[in-house]
This record gives C-alpha cells, sequence and structure tokens, in this order.
C-alpha cells in the first residue's frame, strides 16, 4: 500500500479555499523543548474568536490541513495545525503508509502530542484567540487525538473527530485509548465515521458508544455519524476516497457542532 499527498494533491476534486481576508501563514510554534512548524488562519483583525486545533493526518501539515484551518477561519475560527512529528521526522518525505507508520507515528508519544496542543492554544490565546472556548478537530491518526486532547485539556470544549481510531493506537507508545477516557471528556466529541472503513470495524463504533452511554455527562452528549457509503478519509478531497456528499454533509455538521459548544 503506497501513497503520495503531492501526487494526489493535483485531482480536480481538491478544495483550495483563498486566503483573501485572513491572517494565516507558516510559524515556528514555541514549545518545551524549542519550537516545531506550525499554520495557523484567523480572520483578519478580529480577537476573542474560538481556537480550534486540527489535528493532521498521518501526513503531517500539508496542503489540504493548512485549507481545512482557513476554511475554520472562513467561519470564524482561530484555526491552528501544529506539525507532531517534528522530533520524529519529515512525513512529507514519504509514499509509503506501512513505512511511514513503522518509522515515524508509531514513535510519536501522546504525552509530546498533549504538550504541544497545548503550547498551540496559548500561542494563539497570545494572539487574540479566546483560550475559554477551544475546539479540536482530527483526521485519521489526527481523528484518535481528537478523543484524548478532549479527555486531557480542561479548556476544551467541544471535539469532532473524523475517522479516528477508538480502541488502539498506531504502535507501542500508546497507552490510552479512546474507549479508555469516555468519563474524563471535557467536551462533547462529533464522531464521524464511515461504515466502509476497513481500519475501523463498526464493532469498535458500537464498542465507543457503549462507553460514552456509561461515561460523564460529556460523554453522554457525544454523538457518531456513520456514512453507509463511505471509507476511510471521506473528508480528503485530494485522495480517491473522497466523497464529495458525506464530506460536506460532515462538514456543516461540525459546523453545526462548534457553533452550539463554541459560540
Amino acid at each position: 500500500m503506497s501513497f503520495s499527498p503531492a501526487a494526489g494533491a493535483v485531482q480536480s476534486t481538491a478544495i483550495h479555499t483563498s486566503p483573501q481576508g485572513l491572517t494565516h501563514g507558516l510559524i515556528d510554534l514555541p514549545v518545551k523543548d524549542g519550537t516545531v512548524p506550525a499554520y495557523y488562519a484567523v480572520p483578519e483583525g478580529k480577537t476573542d474568536v474560538p481556537i480550534i486545533c486540527v489535528v493532521q493526518e498521518i501526513f503531517g501539515i500539508h496542503e489540504h490541513i493548512q485549507d481545512v484551518c482557513r476554511r475554520l477561519a472562513k467561519e470564524g475560527y482561530f484555526a491552528i495545525a501544529v506539525n507532531l512529528y517534528e522530533r520524529q521526522g519529515d512525513a512529507s518525505t514519504y509514499t509509503d503508509i506501512p513505512k511511514l507508520i513503522q518509522d515515524i507515528v508509531s514513535k510519536v508519544p501522546d504525552e509530546q502530542v498533549m504538550a504541544d496542543l497545548d503550547a498551540s492554544v496559548a500561542w494563539a490565546a497570545q494572539q487574540g484567540g479566546d483560550a475559554e472556548r477551544v475546539g479540536i478537530t482530527g483526521f485519521c491518526w489526527g481523528g484518535r487525538i481528537t478523543w484524548m486532547y478532549t479527555a486531557y485539556s480542561a479548556k476544551v470544549k467541544a471535539g469532532v473527530a473524523w475517522y479516528g481510531k477508538l480502541t488502539q493506537g498506531h504502535g507501542p507508545l500508546i497507552k490510552r485509548n479512546a474507549v479508555d477516557v469516555t468519563k474524563e471528556l471535557h467536551g462533547p466529541v462529533l464522531g464521524l465515521y464511515g461504515a466502509k472503513d476497513t481500519s475501523i470495524p463498526l464493532e469498535d463504533v458500537e464498542t465507543m458508544k457503549q462507553r460514552l452511554a456509561e461515561g460523564n455527562d460529556n460523554a453522554k452528549a457525544s454523538r457518531f455519524v456513520v456514512y453507509p457509503d463511505s471509507g476511510h478519509a471521506f473528508l480528503a478531497d485530494y485522495r480517491p476516497s473522497y466523497n464529495e456528499q458525506d464530506a460536506q454533509d460532515g462538514w456543516q455538521r461540525m459546523r453545526d457542532w462548534f457553533a452550539q459548544y463554541l459560540k
């Protein structure tokens, strides 16, 4: 199995959101052991807007993830995406997914990710974002992180997890998973999943629903939408997995979710 984000990006379905009206760009984000690259986008001249952490797929903060930030900024949010693999290697140089997971993804501990996301929220707040209204959304690898960070950070008011693993992670460093943190969620999470996703069986979704029903109030307020005709990565418009109808529906549901909990 191999895939090149750069090659996929030339597909006619790839969405490019204009930065007009936005302040945006790549930055060196200060973290506890130096700096890591990050991308942000925010409505030009706006302050006190909610902050949304955008968590990458396994391929890093490439153009698609940056575009998601711009789309969210157009909705009125301070969106920020951190290169959460920076210390382990350059994900953009890989075209073979199993090798990428083996060489880089499996070596990224949750503790590092949580700290870097905390740093991104702190930086966004220093730039005028509202640290009292924080959301998170993530895709694939980042979908799992969405569940985990919502349980980790008391600042998070809502999350939207796109096809993130629920009962496992990538590699031996992972100690807990989404099914383990349903009594700790600091905000409700909307899970957007594909019924044809071979990497996340529907049995896992049912297990997670049961855990949420037994969890805290935020867990009980969490919801799943499972799209019958979609597999993994159905929002990724630069990939063959893209399902335009379900992607648009999921995006609208995310908009409504954040509007409900962050505004």
